[in-house]
């Protein structure tokens, strides 16, 4: 454990380092929360029970996991790759897992601060209060989460160099970011957009995020629920049966 946690401070400076890290995951959700809220936070939304507000705050939480899965994730796995280091250490008695498993939890930390400074920005800039339960919320964000990151799994498996990625996490990337109603509210999206969005992973995700935010009856959310467990499921049976080590 010791070694691992001395391996999980050394990647999450890293991390911390990066300029697209802090940018894209970081400053880029709050940024955006900002002007909706200054434009049109109390205004209803699309015509829907919710403000513009209500929106972006469950819809921005999901930045920082699209940033760390689609970009954090799989970029770190295939440069470690592409430079022999996990070749390397698969060779040798140190445990290439370890690597992987801090790199994840990394991913995972950028995500929750991500998450926190959104909800921070809410709170204090716009007076926001959740209406659904905390804990509801927290059950979607992991979920989104999870099924999100073993998409990118798949991404860091197939892969075997830098420059195959940089396509692969192109095409997942920014069409989740901007295509799912994660930056720009889905409520402005014109039908056949809001389609698109309905069927994209990440779009799911928020939907189901918006939906424990406001309160709604989250049996009606069961159907998201399932599609984002059978993405969960598969992607990570991908991953692993795929994954190389060089």
């Amino acid at each position: 454990m010791r070694r691992f946690l001395t391996l999980y401070k050394i990647e999450q400076k890293l991390f911390f380092r990066s300029p697209d890290v802090f940018v894209f995951n970081l400053c880029m959700p709050v940024v955006v929360l900002l002007l909706i809220g200054f434009i049109a936070g109390d205004q209803a939304a699309g015509g829907e029970d919710i403000t513009y507000i209500q929106s972006a705050f469950a819809s921005l939480t999901a930045v920082g996991i699209c940033c760390s899965a689609f970009m954090s994730i799989p970029i770190v796995m295939v440069d470690y790759r592409d430079k022999k280091i996990l070749k390397r250490l698969y060779c040798s008695p140190a445990s290439p897992v370890r690597l992987l498993a801090a790199d994840t939890l990394c991913s995972v930390v950028m995500s929750a601060i991500s998450a926190v400074l959104v909800a921070a920005a809410a709170v204090m800039v716009f007076g926001y209060r959740m209406e659904g339960d905390f804990l509801y919320f927290m059950g979607a964000w992991l979920l989104t989460l999870i099924s999100m990151f073993s998409i990118g799994l798949v991404a860091a498996a197939l892969c075997r160099t830098t420059k195959s990625l940089n396509v692969a996490t192109s095409i997942l990337y920014f069409p989740m970011l901007f295509f799912s109603g994660a930056t720009i509210p889905y409520e402005l999206f014109p039908k056949g957009l809001q389609r698109v969005a309905d069927v994209m992973p990440l779009g799911v995700g928020i939907d189901l995020m918006k939906a424990a935010s406001i309160g709604a009856d989250m049996k009606g959310s069961l159907p998201n629920i399932i599609i984002l467990a059978v993405i969960a499921a598969v992607c990570s049976t991908v991953a692993v049966k795929t994954f190389r080590w060089e």
